[in-house]
């Protein structure tokens, strides 16, 4: 069947959005459209341009027999600031306000549309960054770690409190909660991760850091390196800090609980892909 421009233009943008960071060979494009290489060539300089111009990430040309093109999601701080400020504004309703100074999060991590955004802007950080695996620890930041894996192309492994049958064999450390300095345990399945891996840590909140340390004493039980730390809200307001290296999107400042106030503002994303 031959395809006219206009149809490959959309089917090869729709297949290139939905597999990041993959290798496609332009033979692949020339079979499945039945068009000479040549003609895939033009119509992926067109692709490459709208994806740069309208921001939404770019191509990488591969070249030699076993070459072909690379889609990785780029997302500018013009396009991410408006997104996090509305973040902010979302957090910062009194009505999260939970007894004990605590947030109320699960309806922001539940909405698909917020999740796929924020997963967007940080997978944008770590595109050149090489990395086998996304973890978190269950369960709220599961939503955040797959939309972050699905434009890394790369699996998402969960850390849990207990051990399941289904897991087969795991893997346990004891760790101390950096705010609660109580100690928690920590499991993870021993088929779960390949030793030798390089992964991004990805969590929906973060304190003093004590649940990010203790996935990080976790991979050292697997041999494998810490290629990233990424969370949505990171607490300001504490004492001592354990984790140093890590992208934040929103930092909550200060929790009034007598006066239902919220204040919160951007992370460090924007200042540390500055620095970069």
């Amino acid at each position: 069947m031959k395809f006219r421009r206009s149809e490959r233009l959309i089917d090869m943008t729709s297949y290139l959005l939905d597999h990041p960071r993959q290798l496609v060979p332009l033979t692949f494009f020339a079979e499945r459209y039945s068009s000479a290489k040549s003609s895939i060539s033009e119509d992926l300089a067109i692709v490459k341009e709208t994806f740069e111009q309208r921001g939404i990430g770019t191509l990488q040309t591969v070249p030699g027999a076993a070459g072909g093109v690379k889609f990785f999601v780029s997302v500018s701080d013009e396009e991410a600031r408006p997104f996090v400020n509305e973040l902010c504004s979302l957090i910062a309703h009194p009505d999260r306000l939970l007894p004990g100074g605590y947030l109320y999060l699960t309806d922001i991590l539940g909405d698909p549309s917020v999740v796929q955004k924020a997963g967007r802007i940080i997978a944008s950080a770590y595109v050149n960054t090489k990395i086998d695996v996304v973890m978190t620890v269950a369960t709220k930041g599961i939503p955040l770690a797959y939309a972050v894996a699905s434009q890394l192309n790369t699996p998402v492994v969960i850390v849990r409190r207990d051990s399941k049958v289904t897991e087969g064999p795991t893997v346990s450390i004891n760790y101390v909660s950096g705010s609660a300095k109580r100690i928690q345990t920590m499991v993870l399945s021993k088929r779960s991760l390949a030793q030798g891996s390089r992964v991004l840590v990805v969590d929906d909140f973060m304190k003093a850091g004590g649940t990010v340390m203790g996935m990080i004493s976790l991979l050292e039980e697997f041999n494998a390196t810490v290629a990233g730390i990424a969370v949505l809200v990171e607490a300001e307001k504490i004492e001592e800090r354990l984790v140093d290296e890590y992208k934040s999107l929103v930092k909550l400042t200060d929790v009034d609980v007598k006066e239902k106030r919220i204040q919160v503002t951007e992370g460090n994303y924007f200042k540390r892909r500055t620095e970069e």
